[in-house]
């Protein structure tokens, strides 16, 4: 079993250094890129889905050590792979999604000049999730950390030839490395305090208790930083609206599978970390709460499809965080466990959209796809209905066991906050669909979509239908299956039977009440499918917020005066008129040594001369004395 965890891991990492050598030595047909792909991803399924059944069924915890990294005296750190629960749990949803959105770009991509490039990088990315996902200590989480945010890069400015892509990519990469310094010294932290002992998880939750009040504190303020970038929270999310750049299965492999997912799983990892600091938990569920609720804001007045999914993720991770910040860090991986079916979904769907509209991705120029793509309608309808937490759909049981866990923490102003994100979720996602499937058809002629776009997105939707029962509460005569599997460091306020009924009732009657008012709104007359105009207030929301801006003239433009003037006076006035001169100091030696080989025959004969007299004199010289 050790054999297949390293398998599930290095089939991704063999498949991609294959496809790299191949496109550039000897490029094949693309059935060959095509075969290779999806024959390594699957089997790497395979495998994957076995050791989740090994380690549910037998209680079993799969350990290999493949090799050692470091070795100093008595201190070692191991490139060492674990499936515990929780990253059994990942493994569960990562690889199986992946899959599926390969077999999707197979039919997206089809004959792209780049789709072996393409794909030689979809599955590096995998790799280093898997890697992140399953490794043993810190250090190898980082690799695989660091990995993801590469991949992203490349595949966000996957057509590189366009400078905005490379300018999204440029800002992705940025943004995540700000982040990374956080978690980077929250890591070096941990080993200067407590890693002497040994720098696995399982080692350095021993000593948790040990470290002051203070450290934990800060440690767990710097593991979050990092978390905040790679999810996308405020103030590190800016690079998450541009990375739709990129081809849309990055979108969604990103998305709903793989990067933004991280930094939840950071925080359920180190639960036994977090749990210990108050102030930084306390922190943590304000800035998921006021980030999904400034996402939310920002996509009832976004009118590309892509980026209000994108920032309905961002949203959505908000949850996720208000949930693990106020100590229910088992809800918060259930959210991320059903969030990566019906988002993947989303994002699909999106892409086939954009796909059978030629390329167009503004929902105000769509309309009436209803009748023409209806099995597409009708897995979407499903999905929103899912991320609008309808029941009993998945994305019901989650969000609202995350919101019902916030109402009995005593947090009020927090599960208001999350209430009204509720509402305006539906809003912009009733919006999107009525812009998209209803009013008059739109008179453009649409592209046929291959079955493989459609079949994983077929698949998506029986388990966005089904995925809920993982977690059922005792409310609805469940036993928390999944809590009670990952055995995290869950806070369980007390909560009645009776308060959580009324909260539903309340939740269902603020997101059917958005429902309705979308549909009034944009699904009617074709005078009344236009945005509401609020003036300035609408241009300050559609402009979101105008923080792109206020960080260029914070941060950028400062940057930039500043490196453009080290350069001007230390490059050019230093380092070049030093270089400079050195330059001019030979060609004046130079110069000088010309003269020795000047072709003139009495020069040489002089030359030959004073060499003969300096010899004769030397020579007189030592022989006297």
């Amino acid at each position: 079993m050790d054999n297949i965890l390293a398998a599930t891991l290095l089939l991704p990492l063999f498949s991609a250094s294959l496809l790299f050598i191949i496109m550039y030595s000897n490029p094949l047909e693309q059935k060959f890129y095509t075969f290779i792909t999806l024959s390594s991803i699957g089997l790497s399924t395979l495998f994957a889905l076995s050791v989740v059944y090994e380690n549910y069924v037998h209680s079993h915890t799969i350990y290999i050590n493949l090799f050692t990294w470091l070795h100093v005296e008595d201190f070692s750190i191991s490139l060492a792979l674990k499936a515990d629960n929780l990253s059994s749990i990942m493994l569960l949803f990562v690889s199986p999604v992946s899959f599926l959105i390969h077999i999707y770009a197979t039919g997206y991509m089809n004959k792209d000049r780049s789709y072996a490039r393409f794909f030689a990088l979809f599955n590096l990315f995998l790799f280093f999730m898997l890697l992140l996902i399953l490794a043993d200590n810190p250090i190898v989480m980082f690799m695989g950390w660091e990995g993801v945010g590469l991949c992203s890069y490349a595949l966000i400015g996957f057509y590189f030839n366009d400078l905005a892509n490379m300018h999204a990519a440029n800002k992705a990469f940025i943004v995540n490395r700000i982040g990374d310094f956080g978690l980077l010294s929250g890591i070096l932290l941990l080993f200067v305090f407590i890693g002497h002992d040994g720098f696995s998880f399982s080692e350095l939750s021993l000593h948790f208790n040990e470290l002051s009040s203070t450290q934990v504190e800060l440690i767990a303020f710097l593991l979050f930083f990092g978390a905040m970038g790679k999810s996308a929270q405020i103030p590190l999310y800016v690079w998450l609206p541009d990375a739709m750049a990129g081809p849309t299965p990055v979108s969604a492999l990103i998305h709903a599978a793989t990067m933004v997912t991280a930094g939840v799983y950071l925080v359920a990892r180190y639960s036994e970390l977090f749990i210990l600091a108050e102030n930084t938990s306390l922190f943590i569920a304000y800035i998921g709460a006021f980030s999904a609720l400034f996402a939310a804001i920002i996509a009832t007045r976004q009118n590309d499809i892509k980026k209000i999914l994108a920032y309905s993720t961002m949203s959505q991770l908000g949850y996720m965080f208000l949930a693990a910040g106020l100590g229910a860090y088992s809800l918060a991986i259930f959210h991320v466990f059903v969030h990566a079916f019906f988002k993947a979904l989303l994002f699909m769907g999106a892409g086939a959209i954009i796909t059978a509209m030629h390329h167009e991705q503004n929902i105000f120029k769509m309309g009436g796809l209803k009748s023409k793509l209806p099995a597409l309608f009708y897995m979407l309808i499903i999905a929103t209905l899912a991320l609008s937490a309808i029941p009993p759909l998945s994305g019901f049981f989650s969000k609202d066991a995350i919101m019902a866990h916030t109402f009995a923490s005593s947090h009020i102003d927090l599960y208001i906050i999350a209430l009204i994100t509720a509402g305006l979720t539906a809003f912009y996602m009733f919006r999107l669909i009525f812009m998209v499937f209803y009013g008059e058809e739109s008179s453009s002629k649409l592209q046929s979509l291959p079955k493989s776009m459609m079949y994983p997105m077929l698949i998506l939707t029986f388990f966005t239908l089904i995925t809920g029962a993982i977690n059922i509460p005792h409310l609805f005569g469940g036993n928390m299956l999944l809590s009670e599997y990952l055995a995290l460091c869950d806070k369980i306020p007390f909560i009645t039977h009776t308060t959580e009924y009324g909260l539903i009732a309340i939740n269902l009657i603020v997101v059917v009440s958005s429902i309705y008012f979308a549909y009034s709104r944009y699904a009617k007359r074709a005078a009344s499918r236009k945005d509401m105009n609020l003036g300035a207030l609408s241009r300050f929301i559609e402009n979101k917020f105008y923080v792109d801006e206020l960080y260029q003239r914070i941060f950028v433009t400062p940057i930039l005066i500043l490196s453009r003037t080290l350069d001007k006076r230390i490059d050019h006035y230093i380092i070049d008129n030093f270089i400079l001169l050195i330059s001019k100091k030979y060609v004046s030696l130079g110069e000088l040594s010309q003269q020795l080989t000047n072709a003139n025959v009495r020069y040489y004969a002089l030359y030959i001369v004073i060499g003969i007299s300096m010899l004769s004199l030397y020579l007189l010289y030592t022989l006297e004395f």
